[in-house]
């Protein structure tokens, strides 16, 4: 499973490249204002940090201007997957612009028949959220299983991204159901690297090596 940072902060994503293991950037308009640059400038600087699929989402809600949008942003650099939401002109902007070439990430999906609508679309990416399902009672790893079912009984490519990961067992358990990215926030996918039996046993290494090489005197 591919793993992306759901972050605009270049501090973050400066930390999280220096590590090796991150394959992607997921923002959203929030997480750009947090920031509190212009998003073209923001996203131009995020793709010379992380190479790798960069979503940039419009701010949009109607089709004509969300394709400006998207022209746009493409543009940016070859990196950049356009982000636009699952509504219908979310997926009218996907199903015209995909046949160009465009690249889209569509987001907000919170139902298997949404995520079918994606990848009719040609969309590139769907992102299901799962977090904001378990805020309301709804198994949100039964709805990545069940996309990644229909993705497979069709043979559509549209990439499945676990959004809204909220916990390193999240992360485990969207990778056990196949997604093929998982996209999480800089505390958790620091999380990841935790565990109290790591720290012990690296602990007891170097007392032992310590008391052995260091405590006792060398013959001379």
């Amino acid at each position: 499973m591919k793993i992306f940072l759901d972050t605009a902060n270049l501090d973050e994503l400066r930390k999280g490249a220096s590590w090796g293991i991150l394959d992607g950037v997921t923002t959203n308009p929030s997480l750009i204002a947090k920031e509190g640059i212009p998003l073209e400038e923001q996203i131009r600087r995020i793709c010379d940090i992380v190479d790798g699929d960069i979503s940039a989402e419009v701010v949009a809600t109607k089709a004509d201007e969300m394709i400006k949008e998207a022209y746009s942003l493409a543009k940016l650099h070859p990196n950049v997957v356009v982000k636009v939401p699952l509504t219908r002109d979310g997926i009218q902007t996907t199903a015209k612009l995909s046949k160009e070439g465009i690249r889209f990430n569509v987001t907000l999906c919170f139902s298997a028949g949404q995520a079918l609508l994606a990848a009719k679309a040609g969309a590139y990416i769907v992102s299901p959220f799962v977090g904001r399902l378990d805020d309301i009672s709804q198994e949100g790893m039964t709805l990545i299983r069940d996309i990644m079912t229909i993705y497979g009984n069709y043979g559509y490519q549209t990439q499945v991204l676990a959004a809204s990961l909220r916990s390193p067992l999240h992360v485990a358990q969207a990778a056990q159901a196949g997604a093929h990215i998982g996209t999480l926030p800089f505390k958790v996918l620091d999380m990841l690297f935790n565990h109290p039996l790591t720290d012990k046993g690296l602990d007891q290494f170097l007392k032992d090596y310590t008391k052995v090489f260091q405590e006792t005197p060398v013959a001379g």
